[in-house]
């Protein structure tokens, strides 16, 4: 049960390994996972060498953070990165919330309630802590605040950044879908790290243009969600996802053109997709979902897999994928 090497944080004084552990799947994202499985999923990834986890309490109602805590009760707390996100609250309801989603499963109902407000934040860490069973978390990320950027920026983030300065967090960041939205939010408030989730992918390289160099310029780590686009970069099969929906004629056809060409290299798609996002030098790590013990032991296997850069150079000059990044 050795660690997996861990880099540093930007300037937070943290440090994650290379992999980290993406807590949605085992919140029944696109399925529903048992008890069970969600946690044999996050022991291997503990026997593996991760050492860095990242939930939020959008993940299943919150279910991904107990699941979390549960798994992570006993171990040292100094042996692992804990991130958990705000811009969520989770509310018990007995009828409708506007714009809110229930879990009708959950007794009382609760539902997810959009707040980036100061008082929503502190409200959301301190479930968070409770849901998961300690009493501070590494990494605080404000989460998917698409249309609450100004509030997001004039509330979420000093709360954040305050209790950031009181050492009661070690790093501020934010995670979205999008990468433009994250550059704003790096030129204007003092972050740690991004999540960026997809949009640096061998599907999709947008975050390449202005992010990746910005925060690489500003110090700030880059963490990469999304890697497989939704699993299509691991299995481009009948029905494969992208982007959290079926994936569409056109970028199935362009991600087995990407299969075939690491075919003849003996490379899995799913290794060049991981080196792929991974060799950017603005990415500090990526964060994989899995749901199963089996999709943790792919990744760490993708992560040891050689991939030559004849492979992206190939890609490159097939039109498939950008060239490297300087």
């Amino acid at each position: 049960m050795t660690p997996l090497p861990a880099v540093p944080l930007g300037r937070s004084g943290l440090r994650v390994t290379r992999l980290m552990f993406g807590g949605a799947p085992i919140g029944g994202l696109f399925a529903p996972v048992d008890e069970d499985a969600a946690l044999a999923a996050l022991d291997a990834a503990w026997t593996a060498g991760i050492r860095a986890f990242d939930t939020a309490p959008h993940y299943g109602g919150g279910l991904s953070e107990r699941r979390l805590g549960r798994f992570l009760a006993g171990r040292p707390r100094g042996a692992y990165v804990l991130s958990t996100k705000v811009g969520r609250l989770l509310v018990p309801t007995a009828g409708d919330v506007a714009g809110a989603d229930e879990f009708p499963g959950e007794t009382p109902r609760l539902a997810r309630v959009r707040d980036y407000s100061r008082d929503g934040v502190l409200a959301s860490l301190e479930a968070s802590l409770g849901r998961l069973g300690t009493d501070h978390v590494d990494i605080a990320l404000i989460h998917d605040p698409d249309d609450h950027g100004p509030q997001a920026l004039d509330e979420a983030y000093p709360a954040l950044a305050e209790l950031r300065a009181a050492g009661v967090i070690g790093a501020v960041g934010v995670g979205m879908n999008q990468a433009e939205m994250l550059e704003w939010f790096v030129a204007r408030a003092d972050l740690d790290c991004v999540l960026v989730a997809g949009r640096y992918t061998l599907l999709d390289t947008r975050a390449a243009a202005t992010l990746l160099p910005e925060c690489r310029r500003r110090g700030v780590a880059v963490l990469a969600g999304g890697v497989f686009n939704s699993g299509i970069l691991a299995d481009p099969g009948p029905g494969a996802r992208y982007d959290y929906r079926t994936a569409a004629p056109g970028i199935l056809d362009r991600a087995r053109r990407i299969t075939a060409v690491c075919a003849r290299h003996s490379v899995p798609i799913g290794a060049a997709a991981l080196h792929f996002t991974l060799r950017h030098p603005a990415v500090t790590a990526a964060v994989v979902g899995a749901r199963s013990p089996g999709e943790i032991r792919a990744d760490v296997g993708y992560l040891a897999t050689q991939v030559p850069d004849e492979l992206f150079d190939e890609l490159a000059a097939e039109g498939l994928v950008a060239a490297a990044a300087p």
